[in-house]
């Protein structure tokens, strides 16, 4: 499949009520799959909320294992509604750690994998252990990046996953409204430099005047997707991947890179 429909949310979290986040999420989820959505994203901490001001230490409360009800309720919901979903949780490791991450759910409601956040923001560090691993994900429509948040700051993570072969990279993103000359700029150099779609999806409310705007940016870094501010709403766009292999061929970008000597290993 190269023509994808992505449902994009600007999602209220009520902070620490994971039960009602689920619940809304699936209402969410339904929906995008009625509109014929292939894929649903959702902001960072989407299912605890994000404000590491209130949660603190409660995030080790509120993380779940992969067996535990989040997971396990959206993926009846990816399997009844035949669609993909990336939901951004807290995640407990084996080793009692817990980390920032999305968790991966195909259309059969199986777990494709999961990403853990790398580079930490400010007071994160304090209550998760970063990821270290980059790799996209192979999904039915092809492969699927993703970074969370702060990661899109760093060209390095999103060009490991161009070169990993991902033409779409999601990020979900907890931006509050102090720090939007970055949200701006982030998606739409991430995916020039990198001939791929690149989207933000950002949370709204949490106190942290988190404020919506996803963003979505086409191959030639222009927006194709610059939503409102801070209204809980999903936006449901269209695109063609085989669009990112053409502007590869046109823009080399990837193909030019002097691996040899910035010592990419991807």
């Amino acid at each position: 499949m190269e023509t994808v429909k992505l449902a994009l949310v600007q999602f209220e979290s009520v902070l620490m009520d994971v039960s009602a986040n689920v619940q809304k999420g699936v209402r969410f989820v339904r929906e995008a799959a009625r509109q014929g959505a292939d894929l649903i994203v959702f902001p960072e901490l989407a299912v605890t909320g994000y404000n590491t001001d209130v949660i603190g230490d409660r995030y080790h409360e509120l993380a779940e294992d992969l067996d535990g009800f989040s997971v396990k309720s959206f993926s009846e919901a990816a399997r009844k509604h035949r669609i993909n979903i990336v939901i951004p949780m807290a995640l407990r490791q084996a080793e009692g750690s817990i980390t920032n991450s999305a968790v991966v759910i195909d259309r059969s409601g199986a777990v494709a994998g999961t990403y853990s956040k790398i580079h930490l923001w400010e007071d994160e560090r304090k209550y998760f252990k970063p990821g270290d691993d980059c790799s996209p994900f192979e999904m039915d429509f092809g492969k699927l990046g993703i970074l969370i948040c702060y990661d899109a700051g760093f060209p390095e993570a999103a060009r490991t996953l161009a070169l990993q072969g991902a033409k779409l990279i999601v990020t979900p993103s907890a931006f509050s409204l102090e720090d939007k000359h970055r949200w701006d700029i982030y998606f739409p150099s991430r995916a020039l430099e990198n001939t791929c779609f690149v989207g933000g999806v950002n949370g709204v409310g949490g106190g942290l005047r988190l404020f919506g705007n996803n963003k979505f940016a086409g191959p030639r870094g222009e927006l194709v997707l610059d939503a409102s501010l801070n209204n809980e709403e999903m936006q449901v766009l269209e695109i063609d991947l085989n669009e990112a292999t053409e502007c590869s061929k046109q823009t080399p970008y990837l193909r030019d890179l002097r691996m040899d000597t910035y010592g990419y290993k991807a």
